[in-house]
């Protein structure tokens, strides 16, 4: 099972990025796919998730500004990220969760300058 995130980088504040995460070795239409973050010195947090469905929700704090979506047939799920703010710089990683099994990617630096 690999889940390889990639698309970060350093971007002004009120600027833009999409972060994608592919997933090999798993039935990625079965399983939920979700950004985390962790910033220095924090706690890794959830960002946003979707579902089967492609149902989603988001952490207040990035809810208008974050996209979350899938495609099945590719195995991607992506993060598209937009105003970004300062606050928003972290490493951010892709998860993969469904029945108890679980997941991670390797994760991706974005940092925000103000």
């Amino acid at each position: 099972v690999q889940l390889q995130a990639y698309g970060g980088g350093l971007v002004q504040a009120g600027g833009s990025l999409r972060l994608s995460c592919a997933a090999s070795g798993i039935n990625f239409g079965i399983y939920a796919m979700a950004w985390y973050r962790q910033a220095p010195g924090k706690q890794r947090e959830l960002v946003a998730v979707i579902d089967m469905s492609s149902r989603t929700n988001y952490v207040d704090s990035v809810k208008d500004r974050f996209t979350i979506t899938r495609d099945n047939a590719r195995n991607v799920v992506y993060l598209r990220m937009s105003s970004l703010k300062p606050d928003d710089t972290a490493v951010y990683y892709c998860n993969a969760n469904t029945n108890g099994r679980e997941y991670w990617g390797q994760g991706t630096q974005v940092t925000v300058s103000s």
